[in-house]
């Protein structure tokens, strides 16, 4: 049996449950930390549960911990008592728009619980690997002041030195981010921080668009997802300001526990990488209208708010360039095709259940 332990916390999100999934089918014993807090934040379409449940029900090496990470007393003791192998942070407040109404919440959540965790690090168990889920909001609305130019579907980049997308050095400050782009920022360098002070072997991963079957989508955080979900249902989906041509670069979250692999397994200390689907995985909301309807034959019903989202992004890709030169062996497995295809399917089982 592998003796190797994995501390994922949100574990019952997105991306916490692919790296639940994924580690353990390689052996090792996984450790999950959710409450839900989804659900408190978006309302029952929100929950997780389920996704909670299938892992107890499926892996026979996971361990769910129901703890609140604002908690720190409790966050403290399982980490002195578990000593992890890695720990695997995708828990937070997740949405920009929902963070100026719960803005303790977010702030809480976001920079308060990723604290309490690297100090239980810290202190009980420097050895361990620490990867942190980021965001591309820590950019704040920066990137919208790349010169751009308007085609039939799509925002592009004007300039031939943008095609790749944003690399890692573009600048984090004096931009508006949205009050979760902020406690995101502030829980991102704490954790270059602990990694350059401390010599905690860390990353920080800034998410593109990350997706798969198994989100929750609402209409706050989920964008794929949630789209879909509308079609499928013949639900109205809004589209907020820039024409609905707004290009965002979309991840599986199979290629993102992949990612985390290749780190744990050659760690380095405090580095940051943009994570997304990159160039090829690029689509506006128009076009992903098009693939949607594509996949399931139904037409998308939609409606056009004149007024774009605070600090929104009108064309993010992430350059991956960086991601590849250090980690070579990894690379993108599922494409934006195979992407609406497995939501669109999972979304079908989980009618018939």
């Amino acid at each position: 049996m592998n003796s190797k332990s994995l501390l994922v916390t949100g574990s019952s999100g997105l991306i916490g449950s692919e790296v639940c999934t994924y580690f353990s089918a390689q052996g090792w014993m996984v450790h999950g930390v959710d409450n839900n807090s989804r659900a408190a934040f978006f309302g029952p379409s929100g929950d997780t549960r389920w996704n909670q449940k299938r892992l107890e029900d499926e892996l026979s090496n996971f361990k769910h911990h129901e703890l609140d990470i604002r908690d720190r007393a409790g966050v403290l003791k399982l980490i002195e008592e578990l000593k992890p192998t890695a720990i695997v942070h995708t828990a937070a407040q997740p949405s920009h728009d929902r963070a100026a109404q719960i803005p303790f919440d977010d702030f809480d959540t976001n920079a308060v619980g990723t604290m309490n965790l690297l100090e239980a690090t810290r202190r009980y168990t420097p050895e361990t690997i620490f990867v942190h889920m980021s965001t591309n909001k820590v950019y704040g609305d920066a990137p919208n002041e790349l010169p751009l130019k308007e085609l039939d579907t799509r925002w592009e980049y004007a300039r031939e030195s943008d095609y790749n997308g944003i690399a890692e050095n573009f600048r984090i400050d004096q931009s508006k981010h949205s009050l979760f782009g902020a406690s995101k920022v502030a829980a991102d360098i704490m954790v270059q921080e602990y990694g350059r002070y401390f010599g905690i072997r860390s990353c920080c991963l800034r998410g593109g668009c990350l997706t798969g079957p198994n989100h929750s989508g609402v209409e706050l955080h989920g964008f794929l997802s949630y789209l879909i979900k509308c079609n499928l249902e013949g639900k109205k989906y809004f589209v907020y300001g820039y024409k609905g041509k707004q290009v965002r670069d979309n991840i599986h979250s199979l290629d993102v526990a992949r990612f985390i692999e290749a780190f744990i397994e050659n760690p380095r200390v405090a580095e940051v990488y943009n994570l997304g689907g990159g160039r090829g995985n690029s689509c506006s909301i128009l076009e992903a209208f098009s693939l949607a309807e594509a996949v399931s034959g139904k037409k998308m019903v939609w409606e056009y708010v004149d007024k774009n989202r605070e600090g929104d992004h009108i064309c993010y890709i992430s350059d991956l360039t960086k991601m590849k030169a250090h980690y070579p062996n990894w690379d993108l497995t599922k494409s934006l095709d195979d992407i609406f295809s497995e939501i669109h399917l999972g979304w079908l089982k989980r009618q018939t259940v």
